[in-house]
């Protein structure tokens, strides 16, 4: 609401100002005025045939009734003026030389009246401008009672036609984002008709419509100077139009990757799986693909695992395929696979596609222990798991010692190695193997938020 006010003060402001304007185009008006009386008339006649003496009376007179002049003196000799005296203004002296010029049967003018010099210590200039000034400020006083009650009616009405608008946008579920922009687009609209009527009954739509205009002109202008502001808050709109994602989701975007806390006109909240707050523009949100892990929880994780080519590919097949099924944490629905994907240089590379429930259980813990419990199963059974082949050379030569030299307690055998702690289907380190989302989430509830402004995202549900 503090915008509205603000525009409420300016537009008083406007209102203040309006007579002050009008008050500045009557004073042109009565300049021009004044201008028209100091041209003289075209032509002044005495009678059908002037003679000096009625020139000079005639002339006298009228300088006289003007009273613009200080002792102003005529004198005609053979149709030629002599005019002296003394003036303020050189237009008056001007007017005097134009009329005597323009009096029936004068040849020629001889204009000696003099410019006096103003009085620095004149006040009374200033005294006259107080004066108008004043009296353009009470004559003012009633139109703006009457344009600050005119706005004030049409703020009420724009306020009342806004929850009108929200209300019934509200019903149809429209997001709240679209709620508050229609609703004071809507508003302002009314408004601004109130604006127009003031201006009308003022005389001045024509300055109503250069004022609209030039707004129309300044939010281009500013449209392009903050170009960067605007694409965000239009990309919010979108966003919180189709919601890609709501509150609480984890997504990927643009390679950043955790669960969003919030949207608003500027920017994306994400809380890392870092505990991290990371913001990203919405105009980057928008133009970027976004990964949301949330929408579907079956996640579905993958491995390599080379075997010896001494080995059954079938018999390694079959023994992973019955450790999935037999893990509480990986799905039957889609089934996982166990899929013969590379025939390398020393090892045949299985390639292993599990399911997991991401809600619920978490995908690297549930990994951990299905690599885990199929090296022990295939070094149980014999199955060997060579490492890629590497050729070394020795330069002085290598001294080969039979098998049979070779003491028997440096041969380990599978026995040997503890395969029975491998087995366990979960360890110390891999806990229950549930999904730690909760408490990130919690980490981002409890942390402080450094994105201010409305919240537009829905919450999760």
């Amino acid at each position: 609401m503090h915008r509205e006010y603000r525009c409420l003060f300016i537009i008083l402001l406007l209102l203040i100002t309006m007579p002050l304007s009008v008050h500045a185009q009557v004073q042109n008006q009565t300049e021009t005025i004044e201008q028209d009386e100091t041209t003289a008339p075209e032509r002044v006649d005495v009678e059908p045939v002037a003679n000096d003496a009625q020139i000079r009376e005639r002339l006298a007179r009228i300088l006289t009734a003007t009273e613009w002049f200080e002792d102003p003196q005529v004198e005609v000799n053979d149709g030629v003026v002599f005019l002296s005296g003394s003036t303020k203004t050189n237009d008056h002296k001007r007017w005097a030389g134009d009329l005597a010029r323009n009096t029936q049967d004068v040849t020629a003018v001889v204009n000696r009246i003099e410019i006096l010099d103003p009085d620095i210590w004149n006040y009374q200039p200033a005294f006259t401008g107080l004066q108008e000034l004043w009296r353009n400020i009470m004559s003012a006083i009633p139109f703006l009672i009457f344009g600050i009650v005119v706005l004030v009616i049409f703020w009420g009405i724009s306020v009342l036609v806004a929850k009108g608008a929200r209300s019934y946008l509200a019903k149809r579920l429209i997001n709240d984002l679209l709620q508050d922009i229609a609703a004071r687009g809507i508003a302002f609209v009314v408004f601004l008709l109130g604006i127009y009527i003031v201006f009308h009954v003022a005389d001045l739509t024509n300055v109503a419509l250069t004022i609209l205009g030039g707004t129309g002109l300044l939010g281009i202008v500013l449209g392009i100077a903050f170009r960067d502001i605007t694409e965000n808050f239009l990309a919010s709109i979108f966003l919180s139009v189709q919601n890609p994602f709501h509150a609480g989701d984890h997504v990927d975007i643009n390679g950043n990757s955790g669960f969003v806390q919030r949207l608003t006109i500027r920017a994306t909240l994400l809380m890392t799986l870092d505990g991290n707050h990371l913001q990203i523009p919405n105009s980057t949100v928008y133009k970027s693909s976004i990964l949301n892990y949330t929408s579907n929880p079956n996640q579905r994780i993958s491995f390599v695992i080379g075997i010896g080519y001494d080995a059954s590919v079938t018999s390694a097949q079959d023994l992973a395929s019955k450790i999935f099924e037999e893990h509480p944490a990986i799905l039957r629905e889609p089934e996982p696979l166990v899929l013969v994907d590379k025939l390398a240089s020393s090892t045949i590379n299985l390639m292993f596609y599990i399911w997991v429930d991401g809600s619920k259980h978490n995908v690297l813990k549930v990994k951990s222990s299905a690599l885990r419990q199929i090296k022990t199963a295939y070094l149980a059974e014999g199955i060997s798991m060579p490492d890629d082949a590497r050729e070394r050379v020795f330069i002085d030569g290598l001294t080969l010692q039979s098998r049979k030299e070779t003491g028997a307690s440096d041969v380990k055998t599978p026995e040997s190695i503890p395969l029975a702690e491998d087995s366990k289907l979960v360890t110390k380190a891999e806990g229950q193997l549930e999904s730690n989302d909760e408490e990130i989430l919690e980490q981002a509830r409890t942390s402080r938020s450094p994105e201010e402004g409305d919240d537009l995202l829905k919450p999760k549900k």
